[in-house]
């Protein structure tokens, strides 16, 4: 997969301080939603080897609600000794701050960022008996029938809702939007044909696709995956230029939190990415493995509050 920017750079690891921090009692990994999902599983598998390398017990804590923000906000007031960390994800870091009228915590000064841990790309999918067999295709049929193409959603201001909205925009074209609550229902729609369209996870919609429920179309990443070779990007097949959408996880600690802590933690987590076994294991659902410096890590927070936040504003989107 090309590596072209932060999502797909080669991981970079800080030096170690001459003394390295480390922790002095059991740790644990905030996680803002339910046990289960995507963020609750990657996050128990970083914490059973970031224990082993780190000579104490990382336990998961799941605090969902509130699209994340229960969760986030504990975090935010942990206390900043290294021994509170927080898998963040895209909602409640990203987009949450532009889509509700405030939320009880900042995004940006409320934590110190440690590393990228993956990249969820979307699926572009369609019901298999429609007639768009490319994503030009698709922007052409849409063009022709303006007002009659629909798009499902995970849910209003999901990362499924915010990339259908990305990709009308640069597409030029006009399509409505039918939330549902959750993947399930979404997938289920497109595949009796109740939607024209969604953008969905690979781990959810990519069974439905090899299983020929559903038709991919693209890819939502800048890069194509290693694990859909075949499948082009919609920047290239569109062609849509700098069209790149996806959900993700990082690591992040409260704010104040010591930068020898910060360096450690990310030397002992880029190495569990840079892993085969870990890499193996995000690739087979789809997914991307992250890496990179703790500066690197604020950098790409930044250009995705930005990002999203030009979103919301241009389609007027709000919560459920």
């Amino acid at each position: 997969m090309r590596r072209r920017s932060l999502l797909f750079a080669t991981l970079a690891t800080p030096a170690l301080a001459q003394t390295p921090w480390a922790p002095d009692r059991p740790m644990r990994i905030i996680v803002a939603f339910p046990p289960g999902g995507s963020t609750d599983v990657v996050s128990r598998l970083i914490a059973e080897q970031l224990g082993t390398a780190l000579g104490q017990a990382v336990v998961v804590e799941n605090r969902g609600g509130a699209s994340g923000m229960i969760g986030t906000e504990f975090a935010a007031r942990a206390a900043p000794d290294g021994h509170t960390l927080l898998m963040s994800a895209a909602g409640p870091h990203a987009i949450n701050p532009s889509l509700f009228p405030s939320v009880p915590y900042d995004p940006v000064k409320g934590f110190a960022s440690i590393i990228l841990v993956a990249i969820y790309p979307l699926l572009m999918v369609t019901p298999t008996n429609r007639g768009p067999n490319t994503v030009a295709e698709f922007i052409a049929h849409a063009k022709a029938n303006p007002g009659r193409i629909n798009y499902c959603s995970i849910g209003s201001g999901q990362p499924s809702h915010l990339a259908a909205e990305l990709f009308k925009a640069r597409a030029c074209i006009e399509m409505t939007h039918v939330p549902y609550r959750g993947s399930g229902p979404a997938v289920t729609a497109t595949v009796a044909g109740e939607c024209d369209v969604l953008f969905d996870s690979a781990l959810s919609s990519g069974p439905q696709v090899r299983g020929g429920r559903l038709k991919a179309l693209g890819v939502s990443t800048a890069g194509r995956l290693a694990s859909w070779p075949e499948l082009p990007t919609i920047a290239e097949a569109g062609p849509l230029p700098g069209y790149d959408a996806y959900t993700w996880n990082s690591l992040v600690a409260p704010a104040g939190t010591s930068p020898a802590a910060i360096a450690r933690i990310n030397a002992e987590v880029g190495r569990i990415l840079a892993s085969p076994r870990f890499r193996a294991a995000l690739e087979a659902q789809g997914s991307v493995p992250g890496g990179g410096t703790p500066e690197e890590m604020a950098r790409f927070l930044e250009s995705e509050i930005a990002k999203w936040a030009a979103v919301i504003r241009a389609g007027n989107i709000r919560p459920d």
